[in-house]
């Protein structure tokens, strides 16, 4: 992810420095080079970031399923709220907006159909936030696995709603 990825270029390679700061060379060096080079198999991950949204779908709707029928709890709206808050951060990243695009650079310079160009807005839309998703679905991720290992413990009674 670009968010993250920008995090960490600042604390580990302090590039930039600052917003202020004039870089150290004259030219961009891109990501040619290990270990920056491995920074472009990101988009590549978008696509078992998926699959596992999948696997989490399916325990959060497993999480209402019980021996005496569906009941809303709140281990399953936990679990829940956690693959909504990671589905809106992966399906915010700039690599989902390009596979919808077209896996154009430059949207603009294609023609699309009103479909397309309408998944492509609401994409980028959701984009403008990325760096709030990626905050809020990592607290809760970690967030569910504590709520969920409190629950098996004993130590938390996850108290039925309907």
């Amino acid at each position: 992810c670009y968010y993250y990825r920008g995090a960490y270029y600042k604390a580990f390679w302090q590039d930039p420095t600052a917003c202020t700061v004039g870089e150290p060379r004259h030219s961009y060096w891109g990501e040619r080079w290990f270990p920056l080079v491995l920074q472009n198999a990101h988009r590549y991950f978008l696509y078992l970031a998926v699959l596992v949204l999948a696997f989490l779908l399916a325990d959060a709707v497993r999480a209402f399923r019980f021996p005496d029928g569906i009941s809303v709890r709140i281990g399953g709206l936990v679990l829940l709220g956690n693959v909504v808050l990671l589905s809106l951060y992966t399906f915010s990243c700039h690599s989902f907006r390009h596979l919808i695009g077209g896996k154009l650079d430059f949207f603009s310079r294609a023609p699309a159909g009103p479909l397309r160009c309408a998944a492509w807005e609401q994409v980028s839309g959701a984009n403008r936030h990325h760096m709030l998703w990626a905050w809020l679905s990592l607290f809760s991720v970690g967030f569910a696995d504590l709520y969920v290992r409190m629950v098996a413990a004993g130590i938390w009674t996850d108290f039925r709603l309907l």
